[in-house]
């Protein structure tokens, strides 16, 4: 199906769509709820798709105009309620962006399987709405019981804040009140602001952001909506044919000094994000030990965002002395915790990954006979570890010495100290070294040249690869992205195939 056939096709939907909630409603339909949503353009081209929220548009408007001026590329977007646009996504299959009004749809929709990444936005909070100077005096939601006063909702079957009010109101015990109470419901959020404007109604249960553009109309809290609020997530629909155009307005969108300003100027209370770079540059540090687990996850991030990271892969001992020096990464994936907490000022909690455990590494054959530490003593051998000073790695098997007891006679063998377990191997290779300790992710892919001897009964002899993200990073939002590429299930696997042990529990589906 062209994008063009797609795009009318969504039309019809919504055609359909509404007849069929005109004829199944089981309340009283006025004339002015039988609206349907505005088609989207055939002339689509090459734009993306923005499936948006109705009480999204203020806002939305002003970060398109914004956004084709600055970037000069095209956006189509199709407004309406939450339902609505999810139904619309899901029957079709077609679209790039959904932006419903409130989180829960993106939830349904992640486990439909029908959204990719997502970025959190901003909040807004359900409330009432009034003519300006509230003539009726309407400071609690039991005033709108009154039986000469006309309420107007968003039906809770499709708007999102019609859905939020319902749920609330009726833990509360106040729904049926409140739906007895109500003469007419909306398809969306605005459509009750606009019966408010035009004398149809006296009252009307809101957002307070839809309001940015209602000069005549005021917003009132009530404590029994106090906590009703909706929190906005943006989503990239997972069967978009352009994810990387898709994913370079999502981070236009979000950005501080970008969509987010739009959002705030109408109202809304916006979350943290991402400072705009058309093409953001991650800077990743990273023990040298995990570049074979991470480095393909890295590629295909960099390729889907269309985004750069800088990496760094060292010694952790060497990345933490760059870092006091002065050097800040944006993310930091440490070989061990010890040397996170080294530096653990300048970065947020962290997350513990994998683990890793030290073996002793041996030519294939096994030539020396070499089955534990104590045979590391042996006269003239010739023995590799990392430097305890500039790895975690080498700090780790000091420990594993110390507790084994044998650290003073196996020292006395020790030719080669390097920041990583690769150098070590590729001198065992060579035939420079007769036995290394390392990691057993270091004798990933090499099972033709060398093999381990597992170090037993000694606790110490595991180390933990922490993440975290830096408490300045400029792209905090980018970086969890890439951390959530990270904790895939392909990921995952490349994680174990490569000899570590995943620790990380991650739930199934991705959280907004």
């Amino acid at each position: 199906m062209s994008k063009t056939s797609a795009t009318m096709f969504v039309s019809l939907l919504a055609v359909a769509g509404m007849i069929w909630f005109l004829v199944s409603g089981d309340r009283e339909i006025s004339r002015s709820d039988m609206k349907l949503l505005p088609p989207v353009s055939s002339e689509v081209g090459d734009g993306l798709l923005l499936f948006c929220a109705a009480s999204n548009r203020a806002a939305m408007e002003s970060v398109r105009e914004r956004y084709e001026a600055e970037t000069g590329r095209k956006l189509e977007i199709q407004y309406g309620a939450s339902q609505t646009l999810l139904s619309q996504i899901e029957l079709t299959g077609v679209g790039d962006v959904f932006l419903p009004a409130d989180d829960s749809f993106i939830r349904v929709a992640q486990d439909k399987s029908l959204i990719a990444e997502t970025v959190p936005l901003a909040t807004m909070r359900c409330g009432i709405a009034v003519p300006r100077g509230n003539p009726r005096g309407i400071d609690d939601l039991t005033d709108l019981f009154s039986a000469d006063l006309r309420v107007v909702q968003a039906n809770p079957e499709v708007a999102a804040v019609g859905r939020l009010t319902k749920e609330i109101t009726t833990g509360l015990g106040l729904w049926d009140q409140l739906n007895s109470a109500t003469d007419a419901y909306r398809t969306t959020v605005t459509d009750v602001a606009n019966d408010l404007v035009i004398g149809a109604a006296d009252a009307g249960i809101v957002y307070d952001a839809v309001l940015s553009t209602f000069p005549d109309l005021e917003f009132v809290a009530v404590p029994q909506l106090e906590q009703a609020v909706s929190t906005l997530v943006v989503g990239v629909i997972a069967r978009s044919q352009q994810p990387t155009e898709a994913l370079h307005f999502v981070r236009y969108l979000s950005a501080e000094d970008r969509g987010l300003e739009d959002y705030r100027q109408h109202g809304f209370l916006t979350l943290p994000g991402d400072v705009w770079a058309e093409t953001p540059e991650i800077a990743l540090y990273a023990g040298a030990m995990l570049r074979p687990a991470i480095e393909d996850t890295l590629v295909r991030f960099e390729q889907r965002e269309g985004v750069r990271i800088s990496r760094s892969y060292n010694g952790c001992g060497i990345l933490v002395a760059q870092m006091k020096s002065g050097q800040q990464p944006d993310a930091y994936f440490a070989c061990d915790t010890e040397f996170l907490q080294q530096v653990e000022d300048l970065f947020q909690p962290a997350v513990v990954v994998s683990r890793n455990e030290l073996a002793i590494l041996v030519q294939k054959g096994n030539p020396h006979n070499i089955a534990s530490l104590h045979d590391l003593t042996k006269p003239g051998l010739r023995v590799g570890i990392g430097h305890e000073k500039q790895c975690a790695m080498g700090w780790v098997t000091q420990k594993t010495l110390e507790q084994s007891g044998l650290r003073t006679r196996i020292m006395e063998n020790v030719t080669v100290q390097t920041p990583t377990g690769d150098m070590l191997v590729n001198q065992l290779r060579t035939g420079s070294l007769d036995a290394v300790v390392a990691y057993l992710s270091n004798a990933a892919g090499a099972g033709e040249f060398i093999d381990a001897v597992r170090i037993e009964g000694l606790t110490c002899s595991v180390a933990t690869q922490p993440w975290a993200v830096a408490r300045n990073s400029r792209y905090p939002r980018l970086t969890e992205r890439l951390f959530r590429n990270i904790c895939s299930a392909d990921s995952q696997a490349i994680f174990t195939a490569e000899g570590f042990q995943w620790q990380l529990q991650v739930s199934g589906s991705e959280n907004p």
